[in-house]
């Protein structure tokens, strides 16, 4: 990512965040029969409070971490009213905004990462445990980027869900896909980070 990149999201507002989330318009084709679930402003306190174990607004606070904004779909119920293994559920995309890029960096590290693989075998949420966190390599991306592929137990079975963590300089970009089962969908996750980041970029450059 050019410096130029960088020091353009130094100007960036919470008020440019929603503009960066993917829309429907802005999801492949395999998942336009998603449907808008719901839409918000994340700051520290909420991400905390729906985070892992360990999780806080002061320590979130501490990293750099300032405000973020969540756009999601839903797939639709089956007619047959049943979910079959290997459905996709769910699809996101958030972007965070942090006091600069090392910020970002930070959270990719000991937030993303680190929380991710250290509640491995622990209980998440009330009756969901963490079975599985394992690292995608993703390609094609303009600045840093990591990814997962985690896995968790729930009361209608194991859910799995494929990350991507994208920089564009102090701005953070996720894309995930949750699909029922234990499956991996990097290929569908790194085709909406690419539109992510893009997206990021444009509105960064005031191209949107």
């Amino acid at each position: 990512m050019s410096e130029a990149i960088h020091r353009a999201t130094q100007v960036i507002t919470y008020d440019d965040l929603p503009r960066m989330v993917l829309e429907h318009r802005d999801l492949p084709k395999e998942l336009q029969h998603f449907i808008p679930y719901h839409q918000e402003f994340l700051n520290n306190e909420k991400m905390a409070a729906e985070g892992l174990p360990g999780s806080s607004a002061e320590r979130f606070r501490d990293i750099g971490r300032l405000t973020g904004y969540v756009l999601d779909f839903r797939a639709p119920i089956p007619e047959e009213r049943t979910i079959p293994p290997g459905y996709d559920v769910a699809v996101a995309t958030v972007v965070h905004l942090f006091v600069d890029p090392q910020s970002v960096t930070r959270w990719i590290e000991e937030v993303f990462l680190h929380d991710f693989e250290t509640s491995v075998d622990t209980e998440i949420h009330p009756n969901q445990h963490l079975l599985l966190a394992q690292r995608l390599s993703f390609t094609g991306f303009a600045d840093e980027v990591a990814g997962l592929r985690v896995l968790q137990s729930t009361e209608n079975g194991p859910v799995s869900s494929t990350v991507v963590d994208l920089r564009v300089g102090r701005v953070l970009g996720v894309a995930y896909i949750a699909t029922l089962g234990n499956y991996n969908r990097q290929e569908l996750v790194q085709e909406l980070g690419l539109t992510l980041e893009r997206k990021i970029v444009r509105v960064v450059l005031g191209d949107l």
